[in-house]
């Protein structure tokens, strides 16, 4: 429908790109309407993509000889230090308020094997969270690593809301504590973000949440669906909770041990995760993990905006030469 009559609009946006992309994907409230918005807002809001890139120096290179108007100040450096400030915190270099075909985009760029990291352990929960939610994949190449981590960042999810859910809960209740797992921890979430933006995203999208997420709940030995009552049942025992647990991505079962392991202890995860397993208040222990990655992410990534956003303000500037001067962290 709305969707598909989009397409188009798309297609032409991203033909103004570099087209070496692995992949490409839209997002957000000018994609997908969220609750009390009018069609007409969600057709002015603005646009956000993410394209991952096999070669971020290259990319850039090429983007700068398309768009270079689209870049701060950056743009002065060159492609090998606008690809050093993407590797900060979350991976992923965003131009913003871009002017393309009428309307107003946001792109981020973010190295292909930096995406695929994130999917499968989620390191920043930054991109991987995005791709939690509805999206509409705009090109996809036959990468079969990067598929896979898609699917395993979904599975990942739904393990992590099982781990936070009561014994039974709905459908609804189950994309609720999906689509709030990127905002866990996120302070934005406190300071201008509107409050009641995960109950807005999934319930004008419960079908677009079903497509993406029905295959794996129907093949989950740990998940009873009961259709006619509308509600879901899963295995709250230790055993049970004990290999969702397992089952985590590697960076959340990190985060989880250092949130149970007093200093000093140096026990293995394995035997943590089995405590937590135990505990009565192990959704809020997973909660808690999650909020660490997603808060560190989001303040560097918020951080990152006083360099990418069109402006040549002079402290911004040398902001910038402390950061080029210096390799990038590595988390």
């Amino acid at each position: 429908m709305a969707l598909q009559s989009s397409a188009v609009k798309f297609r032409r946006i991203l033909a103004h790109f570099p087209q070496e992309l692995s992949l490409a994907f839209a997002y957000g409230s000018g994609v997908f309407q969220q609750a009390g918005a009018s069609a007409a807002e969600t057709g002015n809001n603005m646009l956000d993509f993410v394209f991952a890139v096999d070669d971020s120096v290259t990319w850039h290179m090429m983007n700068l000889l398309k768009n270079r108007n689209h870049y701060s100040f950056l743009k002065y450096f060159g492609p090998k230090p606008i690809s050093n400030v993407q590797n900060y915190g979350a991976g992923i270099y965003y131009n913003t308020l871009v002017p393309c075909n009428g309307r107003v985009i946001k792109y981020g760029v973010i190295s292909t094997d930096v995406l695929i990291e994130d999917l499968l352990h989620w390191k920043t929960l930054y991109v991987a969270g995005r791709l939690q939610k509805p999206v509409k994949i705009l090109t996809q190449n036959e990468n079969v690593k990067l598929q896979a981590a898609l699917t395993s960042n979904l599975k990942s999810a739904v393990t992590a809301a099982f781990l936070m859910l009561p014994e039974s809960f709905s459908e609804e209740d189950l994309y609720m504590q999906i689509a709030g797992l990127s905002y866990c921890g996120d302070f934005r979430m406190i300071i201008g973000e509107d409050k009641s933006k995960v109950m807005n995203i999934v319930k004008p999208n419960m079908l677009h949440f079903q497509k993406l997420y029905s295959n794996i709940l129907e093949d989950c030995p740990q998940v009873v669906y009961k259709h006619q009552q509308g509600k879901l049942e899963i295995d709250k025992s230790p055993e049970g909770q004990f290999a969702q647990l397992m089952a985590l991505p590697r960076t959340l079962q990190q985060q989880i041990t250092f949130l149970m392991d007093p200093p000093g202890k140096n026990r293995d995860v394995e035997e943590i995760l089995l405590q937590v397993a135990h505990d009565p208040d192990c959704g809020l222990v997973v909660h808690q993990g999650i909020s660490g990655i997603v808060r560190s992410s989001s303040l560097i990534q918020s951080a990152k905006t006083t360099l990418t956003a069109a402006t040549s303000d002079h402290q911004r500037r040398r902001l910038t030469l402390q950061i080029l001067s210096s390799p990038p962290h590595q988390s």
